[in-house]
């Protein structure tokens, strides 16, 4: 005994919604990746300038240590 499936043809209109569907949650999926693309950006940029500041706290700090230094052995500063 053999069983018949039931008809499975779609009608234009069906398959126009589904494809429909499927272009509108690529849309939303592209959205949400780019978005996120643009804040992990910012974020990136701004431990650069967290880290950029802090090198340049430490320079600052290594050019007044050389003065201090040179100032206590009489030589002329480097800085």
């Amino acid at each position: 005994m053999t069983r018949q499936s039931p008809s499975r043809t779609l009608a234009q209109a069906d398959l126009e919604q589904v494809e429909h569907i499927i272009y509108k949650s690529a849309d939303d999926i592209a959205v949400s990746i780019s978005r996120s693309f643009e804040r992990m950006e910012e974020r990136i940029e701004a431990m650069e300038s967290r880290l950029y500041a802090r090198l340049a706290d430490i320079e600052d700090l290594m050019a007044e240590k050389r003065v201090e230094q040179a100032d206590r052995n009489g030589s002329p500063s480097l800085a």
